[in-house]
């Protein structure tokens, strides 16, 4: 249900923010880095989804002006470098994403969040199509369907990211309005 904001309730999408400052966008990355790097196994590593993937689509999304293909760039190229895997695949994926969510950002922006969600899920599948496919042809095999469970947890976990990374945009209440 929609509350105008005449009635002084707002919904999300018209909701005031503060401004984002670059250096909480290389925060809110460094973290997702963190979280990719923790060493995990069995299901809970086939679920886990890709953080810096998520991290990346969001600020794509809502901050394109602020963000663009390099960090994209250099951060997949520090994923490859972590994870051990083929020097530049996690890179070409996510620039192609940052280019997705850079083309779609003003018509995602506009959805309410299960909208979001269906745009979010083809572009996180399109990303990891990509790391298999470089995969693929350096002579890698196919690890098996479960390895697009992640790409559904990272869409399913869309709403959580749109929340925590607004969390310190949000203004707080000023304590002399009654």
């Amino acid at each position: 249900m929609m509350h105008s904001p005449m009635f002084g309730r707002l919904t999300g999408s018209e909701e005031i923010l503060l401004p984002v400052k670059p250096f909480y966008i290389a925060v809110t990355l460094f973290v997702a880095m963190m979280i990719n790097l923790l060493p995990l196994t069995g299901w809970v590593l086939t679920l886990r989804p890709d953080f810096v993937a998520l991290v990346l689509l969001y600020w794509g999304i809502f901050q394109p002006r602020k963000i663009g293909f390099l960090p994209a760039w250099l951060l997949g190229l520090a994923m490859d470098v972590a994870d051990g895997s083929l020097f530049g695949q996690h890179a070409l994926a996510y620039s192609v994403m940052m280019f997705a969510a850079i083309a779609l950002h003003r018509r995602v922006s506009m959805f309410d969040m299960r909208h979001q969600i269906l745009h979010v899920l083809p572009i996180l599948l399109v990303m990891q199509l990509i790391v298999l496919g470089v995969r693929h042809a350096a002579g890698g095999e196919f690890p098996g369907w479960w390895y697009f469970l992640s790409s559904i947890t990272g869409a399913l976990l869309w709403p959580a990211t749109d929340l925590l990374l607004k969390i310190p945009l949000r203004q707080r209440p000023d304590p002399d309005e009654a």
